[in-house]
């Protein structure tokens, strides 16, 4: 599970607002500044949202270790942007017609 200080830090690693993290993750912006700024511990229901949100937009959570808590990207700036790119080529979206999947 993730501290107020990593989920800050992932923000800033993403640039996710506090007010996008709050609108993607379903929970309320002031329960998410209160967590960063360690004021409140949110339930651990709402902590695991933040997280799950915040590895959807390119985080991973570096467990405590012998280096300490961590956050870091889940892809390089060029690899993001090569993402981008692929995912940005036209056509309309629609469902893939692979069989057997």
């Amino acid at each position: 599970m993730i501290t107020g200080s990593q989920c800050r830090a992932a923000r800033a690693l993403t640039d996710v607002s506090r007010q996008l993290l709050a609108t993607l993750s379903g929970i309320d912006e002031e329960t998410i500044a209160g967590f960063e700024r360690k004021l409140d511990t949110p339930a651990v229901d709402i902590i695991l949202a933040l997280q799950s949100t915040l590895e959807n937009a390119g985080d991973i959570f570096i467990p405590e270790g012998e280096r300490g808590l961590g956050v870091q990207l889940k892809f390089t700036r060029s690899e993001a942007r090569r993402l981008s790119n692929l995912e940005n080529e036209g056509g309309l979206a629609a469902d893939d017609e692979v069989p057997g999947v």
